[in-house]
């Protein structure tokens, strides 16, 4: 995921301009007058050798003269949580003032990056006063003319070598270290669901014992294969039973060894004995995988033992009825019917299993997702209400993902005052309306809402 800078500053020291200057277009609306800037707006910066995304950090107001006032530490809450580096702003036609000191405090007690950018330096005169802001303590500043472009170039190299940013890889070369890089599958389920089946039906050979006898698999099976010209490790492990149920030290070890499975793999495939019926087991390990959030498909194997001599559209309807109302918090994992013993299906199993992959590697528009959740929240309050004393959204990101997995999982972050008013229900209601405009079949989302910070009591 690309990086992100924030600009952030009191008014008037020259934030957008200095946007605009980065995104190499007017974007943000710059006036002498303090407080234009009402939202945060974000854009690419593609000066450098790797596209990375800027975001100008508006709505301070204009009555900011003495005081760090709430509106600034809603505003730099949200860029301090949301960013890889920051660029501090100052004016160095007006020299140190009270709020960049108190600015400069909040951000000395953050990990961020910082550097310290002193903008309107567009004569000798005025670059020899960016020397004084070195009192506060982010080292010399870069000396800056976001209006005229002079030391932009500088300034962008400093960003490049504060984010460690290389050539930028093409998305084409991507994709094909990522499909060159197999797709761990963790097969999981009940004994006697038909794992091994599904294994040996993949492979086209016997690599895995079956038998009717419950617990045949002891540990997890690593085998890599190519389908369709994709690359897998399928992992097939053993049978999770009933804590109860269990009855020697090797079976806990196996089973231990099955939960290893499923946090380490990149997608879950829970297979079901469909023939016999979701059971209360079934469920747990649906929800061992929703806590660690693992993307998921739900295989229902042994469809042909399934109501065998119904019709096929009268049996797939019932079974999706019966599994979608079972397994009501997996709502978003695709079901798919199959015969492993039989081998059908497993090629429609794996081209949901590519749709999943795919879908997962989009990334929703930070403009389109605020405004989705604003007039989601606008015409349906729900049990929050319209009252001024309720939850008001303010900002709401996708954050990035720290690792370059095959499928991420996205994280949504809402900032908000009085976070503590929303509800999980509210919570996943608009959950299921981000699904709506991007649907990403089979991977979990992450809700999460972070409030302002209280104000700290004098003393």
């Amino acid at each position: 995921m690309r990086k992100t800078v924030a600009i952030v500053g009191r008014p008037n020291v020259g934030k957008s301009a200095l946007f605009n200057r980065l995104a190499g277009m007017n974007i943000s609306i710059v006036h002498d007058l303090a407080g234009v800037t009402r939202d945060r707006i974000t854009a690419e910066c593609r000066r450098g050798p790797q596209v990375f995304n800027i975001m100008d950090t508006g709505g301070i107001g204009a009555n900011t003269e003495d005081v760090l006032t709430e509106q600034v530490q809603v505003e730099a809450a949200i860029a301090l949580d949301v960013a890889d580096l920051l660029l501090f702003v100052v004016d160095v036609t007006a020299g140190i003032t009270p709020i960049d000191q108190s600015l400069a405090q909040m951000l000395r007690r953050t990990n961020k990056h910082v550097i310290l950018v002193a903008n309107k330096s567009d004569s000798e005169k005025r670059r020899l006063g960016s020397g004084e802001f070195a009192k506060i303590g982010f080292g010399n500043a870069a000396e800056v003319s976001a209006v005229h472009g002079y030391g932009i170039d500088d300034l962008v190299d400093s960003i490049v070598e504060k984010l460690e940013l290389t050539e930028e890889e093409t998305e084409e070369a991507r994709d094909e270290r990522l499909s060159a890089r197999p797709l761990k599958l963790a097969i999981v389920g009940r004994p006697n669901a038909g794992k091994s089946s599904l294994v040996n039906a993949v492979l086209g050979q016997e690599r895995a014992i079956v038998s009717d006898l419950p617990g045949t698999t002891r540990d997890s099976l690593d085998v890599h294969c190519t389908y369709n010209g994709k690359h897998y490790q399928l992992i097939d492990t053993a049978g999770i039973r009933k804590q109860a149920k269990v009855e020697d030290a090797v079976e806990i070890f196996s089973i231990q060894r099955s939960y290893a499975a499923i946090k380490r793999a990149d997608l879950c495939l829970l297979v079901i004995d469909c023939a016999d019926g979701a059971k209360m087991q079934d469920r747990k390990i649906a929800q061992m995988i929703v806590e660690e959030r693992k993307p998921c498909i739900l295989v229902m194997n042994k469809f042909d033992l399934f109501h065998p001599h119904a019709q096929q559209k009268d049996r797939l309807e019932e079974l999706a009825e019966t599994m979608r109302r079972e397994f009501f918090f997996l709502s978003y994992a695709p079901l798919v019917a199959i015969s492993a013993k039989n081998n059908d299906n497993v090629g429609k199993l794996f081209v949901q299993i590519e749709k999943v992959r795919k879908g997962a590697q989009g990334r929703i528009g930070t403009g389109v997702l605020n405004r989705l959740m604003h007039e989601t929240i606008e015409n349906t309050p729900g049990p929050l209400g319209r009252s001024p004393q309720t939850f008001k959204l303010l900002y709401v990101t996708q954050v990035n993902e720290t690792e370059d997995v095959s499928i991420p999982v996205p994280h949504f972050v809402m900032f908000a005052n009085r976070a503590a008013k929303m509800t999980d229900g509210y919570l996943r209601f608009l959950e299921s309306v981000i699904r709506k405009e991007w649907p990403a079949p089979g991977v979990p989302f992450r809700m999460s809402v972070r409030g302002k910070q209280p104000k700290e009591k004098k003393r």
